[in-house]
Formats: C-alpha cells, structure tokens, sequence
C-alpha cells in the first residue's frame, strides 16, 4: 500500500503540469493546481492518496527544499546603497527594499488589529497567534507563481519576493518565541540565537574553499550538491535541537549557499531536484490531507471561514498603496494579491496552536479552509492583474570613463537601443565640449573614491576610453575590485616590453585597440564583404544576447520560438565558438550570435535574457 501510494503520487505529479498545458490553465499556478489534486485524490475525495510514512518524510523533505530554494532566490544586491541619479530632473524610484519593509510594516499593523477585532467579537481570543497567522505569506506560492511570469529579475518580481520573504521568516521566529512564552517545557529564547551563529560559521568556513571545490569536482562526486545538501541538514537539525522550527533553518541553508556565490549550473541542479521530486510531493499531500466534508459539515467552524478569509486579505490590503508608489495601478494590485497567499506556515502553526492548547480544531480546521481560498484566488487574481511594463525589458547599464570623439558617438548611439549609458570625465574642457550631448558627468579627479561616489562602477558593461593606455589599467583594476561583470578597456600601446597588455586580457578584461581593429575591418571587407554589410544595415544588424532564461535551456535551436524571425549563426559557450545546426540545444549562459531584423531582437533579448 505504501508504494502504491507513492506511486499514485509521483503520476498526479507528473500529470498535472500535463493537463494544465492540455486545457492552457496558464491562470493556475503549477503549485496551486498540485493542491487541488490533493484534495481531489486525499480525504476529500477519492481516497486514493493515504498517508504513508514514506511519504511523510517525503513531504517534509519537499517543504525543506522548498524554503532552502527560497533563501536561494534573494537578490542581495538589492540591499546595496541605490546610486543617485545625476540628472536633477529624475526622480529616485523607492528600491524594492524599503517599498517590502514599508508594506510589511503595515502588515504587521494591520493583522495586529484584526486580531484585536476578533478578539473583541468573542471569535478568536489569542491576539498574538492570530497575529502570526494573518502576517504569514507563502513563500513557495509567490515563487512559483513568480517564476511563472518570469518575474524574479524585475523589480515588481523582487519586491513581491522580499514581501513574501518577510512573510516567512519574521512569522517563523515569531513562532518560535510564541511557543517559548506559552510552553513552561520549551527551551531558552536565548538558544535561538545559536542557528544564526551556526549559519554565520558555515558561510565563513565554505567561502573560501567552495571555489577550490568547483576545480575538483567531477561528474561522480557532485561536491556543490553534497555541500547544499549538508547545509540543509546541518541547520534543520540545529534549529530543532534549539527549539526554532526546522524551516527557519532551511531558510538560512538557503542563504548560506547563495552567498557562497554557487554556479548557475548549481543553482539549476537544486532547482530540478527541488521542483522535479521533492516539492510537488509536499504540494500534493497538503491537499490530500484535508478533510473537506468534516470542515463544512461543522457550522461554528463553516462561520468562522468567511471572517479568518477576509483577515487574510484584508491584512495585505496597504500593500497596494506601498507598491503603487513605484508601479503601475494594475501592477500593485496583482502584487496585493499575490502577497495575500497564505499556507506554507500556516499549517504548523495551527500544529503548535494545538499542541498549546490555545486553539481548537473548528479553529483549525477555518483557518485551514481560509488559507486554501486565499492561496487559489491570490494568484489567479495576479494572474489576471498583471501587465508587463516597459521596465521589463532588461536594459544593460553602459558607463564610459572618457568622453572623447570615440566615446561620445557610441553613447549616443546606444541610448537609443536596449541600453542606458552615462560618461564620465575629470577634463574641464572636454565638459564643456560633450555635456550637451549626453548624459556626461564631471568628477573632480579619477580617484577610487569619486569614481564609487559617482556610482560609475555600478554599471553591466564599463568602457575605459582615455588614450592612455596606463590610466585605462589602472582604472581596469579598479573596476575588477569593484566586480564590474564586464570591463572593456581601450590599450593602444604596443611596447613587446610592457606586460600590462596580457595582464588585462588574463584578468578577463576585453581589450580594444584602434590599430588592431583596423586590420580586422579590412580584412573582413576584403574577404566578407557582406559582414560590414550586415553591421551597418539599418534593417538587420549582428547582435549577441545571452541566455539567462532557464525556459530555454535544453532546448534545441529548431524548436525555439523565434527562429524564423533570426539566424543563429555561432554559439560562444565556455569561451569556445560553436557552429549551430538545427539540432544543436541551448545552454544557460550560452552567448548566441544573431543575424535578423533589428526591430525582432528586442523581443528576443527580452525572453533570453530574462533571469528565471
């Protein structure tokens, strides 16, 4: 029976994505769908799916994967200082962490006093568990859900995350404190502390040999899986020998291995692991072990669903005013609703409320009903709501150090494309030449410090265009310190006797020089006169757009969407080129050298190039 089980299971998990894509129920999360079969397969319905012990560990390891890929998913960048812009006439957008804190404040609030309504009316009478409970957001819906929409990279994306990630953790530990202050038995609030030491410890003892495990790792060994996987149960098992729920833990595995910087190809195996296996197990048993029937056949508790429903919605309500400080109406109401899911922690907070005693099962069993509603309609409602803006098209940050007769032009030209460029120059005279022609910035000196002040190192692509070569090198180092992702630097100098040349080119730093550049254009006229052809033609054009958009990996170049609209004509993977043939699959990170209409390529970065 238990396998039989398991099996039933595995096939609804495998089925449901099926038939979602069969009907096009693209307004349905994956998770939520999963849920839904749960219910129909479990106790509610058919009874086809029992509780097995197998696949109640199974369904605990899924909810820890689930919360371990979360801390995954935060963005730390997004807490780093927002440089100011330079132009006066543009307004600084709130970052998405004061818009999350700020929305979760009012959460807080909020659910505080509808607690203290409820309490009030004679229907729930434990204010602080009520609290806890209307605070919660379900970290795994809203991922999914985000995922989906392929929103993570976006700033709508990352302030719903934080929202949600808020959501979990403060709950979480909470929780925690709940269940010290009313179990005269629980632990001291003070070993709390400890899974956070502990994380700190592992952080600073993986950092600096986690690259040293990239070198010697090989396909049998796995040694970035090994170490996920140790983290996670490291922290699950401190967090339970110190009282904390177990989640709280995984959550800060989560972290630990973000911060260790893992490879995309990592990230990608935890991913599949987690969403392949482990976590639809846990989505399908929370619906199978719901007993619908039982629940309405109760009147006190069919009474109390309406009420605990609308304190779920309503708690999150002022999360619409936060975002639309910086989003579009539609946008900060699919947001509200999103942030309006509830269910992750939902059941085991119910679990300690009973185990306290200071809950009962109609209790439950409303706040349970109540959480399902709003975790089925909130991202319906998102779905439904949502609207791609402009901003979602992912502009890359161009910085020039020198404006000059070289630099100014390409600025210019590039504004008017798919990036945002800015200029920098400490030359009085050249301001005053170029300033009315672009977006150009005049720094007292080229110090570290003006340079970091001025926000130039906070770019995707920096371009050193002074002619001297000894001022682009050491402005290069900077840059590398500042770990600007791609560096060009201009080197005319030629001296065999200067290594400064071959040092920027081992440092990964793309060197340009006009004499070098030269032959090759010649060359290339001379022998493909097409090429220069291609470059120029105001129709088409040569680009190269990245693939950072986990949707397409895998997939074959025949198979993709946009292929009648351009010609893959070299893949450049692992610094080697490839001749692409129809059959040829597509791999995260690959950089894809495109021939095609111009006005075709902007939809096409934007699928690529979109993180998810």
């Amino acid at each position: 029976m238990t396998n039989l089980a398991l099996v039933i299971v595995l096939l609804a998990a495998l089925m449901t994505p099926l038939l979602m894509a069969k009907f096009k129920m693209s307004y349905l999360p994956t998770a939520v769908a999963e849920i839904i079969v749960g219910i129909i397969l479990g106790t509610s319905g058919f009874h086809l799916i029992v509780s097995t012990p197998t696949l109640t560990e199974l369904s605990t390891l899924g909810v820890t994967v689930l919360i371990f890929l979360s801390g995954m998913e935060i963005d730390f960048d997004l807490f780093k200082k927002q440089p100011t812009p330079t132009d006066p006439q543009l307004k600084v957008q709130p970052s998405p962490v004061r818009l999350a804190i700020t929305s979760f404040a009012f959460i807080l609030l909020i659910s505080f006093g509808l607690s203290g309504l409820l309490a009030w009316s004679g229907l729930f009478k434990d204010i602080g568990l009520a609290t806890i409970l209307f605070s919660t957001i379900a970290l795994g819906v809203v991922i999914a859900a985000l995922k989906e929409k392929e929103l993570l990279s976006q700033p709508l994306g990352q302030t719903i995350l934080l929202i949600a990630v808020l959501g979990e953790i403060i709950p979480l530990v909470a929780l925690t404190v709940y269940s010290s202050l009313n179990n005269p038995g629980s632990k001291s609030l003070w070993l709390l502390s400890l899974i956070f030491v502990a994380a700190i410890y592992l952080l600073v003892r993986f950092k600096g040999v986690y690259h040293f495990f990239a070198r010697i790792d090989k396909s049998t060994t796995q040694l970035d899986i090994r170490l996920a996987f140790f983290l996670i149960i490291t922290l699950v098992s401190i967090a339970e020998e110190v009282g904390a729920e177990s989640i709280l833990g995984a959550f800060l595995a989560g972290m630990v291995m973000k911060l260790l910087r893992p490879r995309e190809e990592t990230t990608d195996k935890l991913t599949s692991i987690g969403y392949g296996f482990f976590i639809p197990i846990f989505f399908i048993m929370t619906g199978a072990k719901l007993d619908l029937p039982a629940l309405l056949a109760d009147r006190k508790s069919l009474s109390l669903i309406p009420f605990f429903f609308i304190g779920f919605m309503l708690s999150k309500a002022a999360t619409y005013w936060v975002l639309k400080r910086r989003f579009k109406q539609t946008n900060a109401i699919a947001g509200t609703f999103l942030s309006a899911t509830t269910i992750t922690l939902v059941l085991p907070i119910l679990t300690v409320g009973l185990n306290l005693k200071t809950i009962t099962e109609q209790q439950s069993g409303a706040f349970t009903l109540a959480a399902i509603l709003s975790c089925i309609l909130g991202p319906i409602l998102f779905n439904r709501f949502y609207q791609p803006t402009p901003e979602d098209l992912p502009r890359k940050r161009v910085k020039f150090i020198g404006a000059n007769i070289m630099t100014i032009p390409i600025a210019q030209q590039l504004s008017n494309g798919l990036y945002t460029t800015q200029l920098f120059t400490d030359n009085q005279g050249n301001y005053e030449i170029y300033h009315s022609a672009a977006d150009l910035t005049l720094l007292p000196d080229l110090s570290e410090d003006s340079l970091v002040t001025s926000g130039a190192f906070d770019a995707d692509i920096i371009i050193l265009g002074y002619l001297n070569h000894e001022q682009n090198y050491r402005l290069a180092q900077l840059a590398l310190d500042a770990k600007v992702p791609r560096i060009i630097a201009r080197f005319e100098a030629k001296d065999i006797l200067d290594e400064k040349y071959d040092q920027l080119k081992e440092q990964g730093v793309e060197v340009f020089n006009t004499y070098e550049a030269n032959i090759s254009l010649l060359r290339s006229l001379i022998e493909t006169p097409s090429t220069l052809q291609i470059i120029d033609n105001t129709d088409a054009g040569l680009f190269e757009v990245t693939v950072q958009n986990r949707r397409f990996t895998g997939l074959q170049i025949s198979n993709l969407p946009f292929v009648d609209q351009v010609t893959i004509s070299r893949i450049y993977r692992n610094q080697e080129l490839i001749m692409p043939h129809g059959d040829t699959q597509i791999h995260l990170n690959d950089h894809l050298i495109l021939t095609g209409n111009k006005k075709a390529v902007p939809a096409i970065r934007q699928q690529l190039e979109t993180r998810n």
